[in-house]
C-alpha cells in the first residue's frame, strides 16, 4: 500500500501539475485571498476584477491560452499560473500565485518554466507580465528568473486601487535552449 507524502515533504518534483478545470474556481479564489491578505489594501473581487477565474479553463481556452494548477497532498489547489497571447510573437504571464505555506519549494519557478515552455511552443519570442507594485518579493523572483522591470507603472481601476510594474523576458527558441544545455 502506498501513502501520499506528508505535506511537509511535498515540493515541485512531487506535487502534481495539471491543466485548470472550471471547477477549480473556488480553490483559486481561496488561493488569491490568502495571497492578497499579505498586502494591506489588496482585495479579491471575482466579478469585477477577476472574471477570468469564474470559469478559468473556458476563459483561457477562448483566447488560445493555457492555465495550470498545482495540488497539495489533500488535492487542493495551492499554486497556479496562466499564459495567453495578446499579440503576435508575445505571450503574457498571468495569475502566478503560490499559497504562503507552500512557498520555497520551487513551485513558482516550475510554473514559470511551464508557461515559458508553452509560450515558446506557440511561437512567442518574448513574454511579459504585470505585477502589483506591492508584491516586492515577487519582483525579486522575476529578476532572478531573467525578467527585466520596465520604468513606469500602470494604474488599474480595481477595488484594490492597484498599480502595476511591467516585466519582460526574451524567450530563446526551444532548439537554441536545448543546444545550450548540451554545451
Amino acid at each position: 500500500m502506498t501513502y501520499a507524502s506528508p505535506i511537509s515533504e511535498l515540493n515541485a518534483t512531487t506535487m502534481p501539475l495539471r491543466p485548470v478545470a472550471d471547477g477549480d474556481a473556488q480553490d483559486l479564489f481561496g488561493l488569491l485571498s490568502l495571497c492578497y491578505a499579505e498586502y494591506p489594501g489588496c482585495y479579491v473581487d471575482p466579478h469585477d476584477d477577476l472574471p477570468d477565474l469564474l470559469a478559468p479553463s473556458a476563459s483561457y481556452a477562448a483566447t488560445d491560452g493555457a492555465f495550470w494548477v498545482v495540488e497539495d497532498g489533500r488535492g487542493r489547489v495551492c499554486a497556479c499560473v496562466a499564459v495567453d497571447f495578446p499579440e503576435a510573437g508575445a505571450a503574457e504571464l498571468h495569475r502566478l500565485y503560490v499559497r504562503p505555506d507552500q512557498r520555497g519549494r520551487g513551485l513558482g519557478a516550475m510554473l514559470v518554466r511551464q508557461a515559458e515552455s508553452h509560450a515558446r511552443s506557440k511561437g512567442a519570442s518574448r513574454i511579459v507580465l504585470w505585477s502589483d507594485t506591492r508584491f516586492t518579493t515577487a519582483h525579486r523572483l522575476y529578476a532572478r528568473w531573467g525578467y527585466t522591470q520596465f520604468d513606469g507603472q500602470r494604474e488599474l481601476a480595481d477595488i484594490s486601487k492597484s498599480a502595476e510594474y511591467r516585466f519582460e523576458k526574451e524567450l530563446q527558441l526551444a532548439c537554441l535552449a536545448n543546444s545550450m544545455k548540451i554545451a
